[in-house]
């Protein structure tokens, strides 16, 4: 199997660990029945090895009836069939910590599937009704739901049983809330992290972790008022204290999906007895322009600096468009209310961006996540209608094309069927016709590729002094162009601006995200990482 240089910390890691996300439908079929599985990821654990990652985030893995991508658990200690098996998610677990590459794998505790043990017991009156939220309607007959809150996916927050009950799903309604303030439900997931801590996953990625708590009287919303009936409640954070000494026991560690526009809030998450870190979504969701990328890094630092937790930095994943179309757009920022159908999209632009923002995000303090496939630059792909499945586009009826086009299975090699994926058949979601361009082999072999640029990036911040968790320091620079100086002399410098700038001071190039013009100047759209 693949070798690499060791991580240069190993009891810290994941303060300035690359951590490469697992869609596992969509990243290699290893049956050939069109869905990506276990089997495919153990074959491509090499690729992973040589890319150079320290972890492996996994999407959920478990029996789920796949109503919303997995993220609809049925149970939390059995692999989908779909997938594999248990056994095999615990060779995937050996194997990849035998090339020095851990595990971090997905909770979803805000809600479970209705087909949840749990669930069907409720919903036959049994002493399991307490785990959720059941109410008794409003209007004259009940007709009308508990409250006035609205799904994360469109449409109300409640639906009705034929009993005449209304039950609470903040996302679709196959996925039932559960009542975090019975105490079943707090055991039950604690006994699930020592499940998964013992077949030796080093970390836990917790889904939408500031929505598990719901005011007990379920009022009607109202903007503004504080606390929130539902997001980022106080009692929260006993629940993660008392994670934090699972995780403890087993030497784990937590990253949390926590959506917050309250920077101090949103470092509580982050004190050290709870989270170890938290994803960045300010930057995730930053439009390509100088200022407004230097005010998200600013603001992100600032906010973990008062509580010692470590940045993280991603530009892409499971949920939102491919960093390539949407830098490629004339409105670069993202947002989830604005996606339409057929955004006109320059690919060669956004490819630009999109290698550049890659050292950017590299040469930041502390961890990286990398989405699978945006080491191969792919775009977001047009699914067509008749064939997309996410819940968020039949929600919205129809508007919204929803998360399947950044969820397509990937590309591995140019001449084999269905570019190498793995099926004997078509794949779930259908390749778009020039994916056999953006294959991983070609890549390999061409050392002006995406990937090729990806695994020299990675490398140079493994062995390198002075990347990874620690400071910044801004470096005078014109407008439009952003320059940095971490620890060991290394500089970061990103072209924005229409005109080529100056490389910093008396330097030598480590490396770039395209090359320097004739002058050797850093073009527009162009990143170095230099050394002084």
């Amino acid at each position: 199997m693949a070798q690499r240089t060791p991580a240069r910390t190993p009891h810290d890691w994941w303060r300035s660990a690359v951590i490469y996300q697992v869609y596992v439908r969509s990243f290699a079929d290893g049956d050939g029945d069109g869905t990506g599985d276990l089997a495919g990821v153990r074959a491509r654990l090499p690729y992973l090895a040589e890319l150079g990652v320290d972890a492996l985030w996994f999407s959920p893995w478990y029996q789920s009836p796949m109503k919303d991508g997995g993220y609809d658990v049925a149970d939390y200690r059995a692999i989908d069939p779909a997938f594999g098996t248990l056994a095999e998610a615990e060779k995937v677990i050996a194997e990849a910590r035998e090339l020095g590459i851990r595990t971090i794998v997905d909770i979803v505790p805000n809600h479970v599937s209705d087909q949840h043990p749990w669930w069907r017991a409720a919903l036959t009156g049994g002493p399991e009704r307490e785990l959720f939220h059941f109410r008794a309607g409003r209007g004259d007959h009940g007709e009308l739901p508990p409250n006035d809150w609205k799904s994360e996916f469109g449409g109300p927050a409640w639906t009705r049983l034929p009993d005449g009950d209304w039950y609470l799903h903040l996302f679709a309604p196959e996925q039932p809330d559960l009542n975090w303030a019975h105490p079943a439900v707090r055991q039950e997931h604690e006994d699930i992290l020592r499940f998964w801590f013992e077949r030796g996953v080093a970390g836990v990625r917790i889904d939408s972790a500031a929505l598990l708590a719901k005011d007990p009287r379920l009022p009607d919303f109202v903007e503004g008022r504080d606390p929130h009936p539902y997001v980022d409640r106080d009692e929260l954070h006993d629940v993660y204290r008392s994670w934090r000494g699972v995780a403890d026991e087993y030497g784990g560690v937590f990253v949390g999906e926590v959506w917050l526009p309250d920077s101090e809030r949103f470092a509580r998450y982050l004190r050290p007895d709870e989270l170890h870190t938290a994803f960045n979504f300010s930057f995730l969701a930053c439009p390509w322009d100088a200022r407004r990328l230097r005010t998200s890094i600013d603001e992100t630092l600032a906010e973990h600096a008062p509580v010692g937790a470590p940045a993280t930095w991603v530009l892409c994943n499971h949920d939102v468009t491919r960093t390539v179309t949407r830098y490629g757009r004339e409105d670069t920022g993202f947002d989830f209310a604005t996606k339409v159908f057929g955004t006109p999209t320059d690919l060669a632009l956004g490819t630009r961006r999109a290698r550049a923002a890659a050292l950017l995000s590299l040469a930041l303090p502390g961890a990286v996540y990398v989405y699978q496939g945006e080491e191969l630059g792919l775009p977001e792909a047009d699914i067509p209608r008749d064939r997309i499945e996410d819940p968020m586009h039949f929600r919205s009826g129809g508007t919204d094309p929803g998360r399947d086009g950044c969820r397509v299975p990937l590309p591995w090699v140019a001449e084999a069927p269905y570019a190498g994926f793995g099926s004997r058949e078509e794949p779930w979601l259908p390749q778009p016709a020039h994916w056999p361009a953006y294959a991983a082999g070609l890549q390999a072999e061409d050392p002006g590729s995406m990937l090729s640029l990806y695994r020299e990036a990675i490398r140079i911040r493994r062995t390198t002094p002075g990347f990874g968790d620690g400071a910044l320091t801004w470096l005078p620079s014109a407008d439009g162009v952003l320059a940095f100086a971490r620890t060991e002399g290394l500089v970061c410098m990103v072209n924005l601006a229409e005109t080529p700038a100056e490389l910093h001071g008396d330097s030598r190039l480590l490396l770039s995200s395209g090359p320097l013009d004739d002058h050797g100047r850093l073009p527009q759209d162009t990143a170095a990482w230099l050394l002084i």
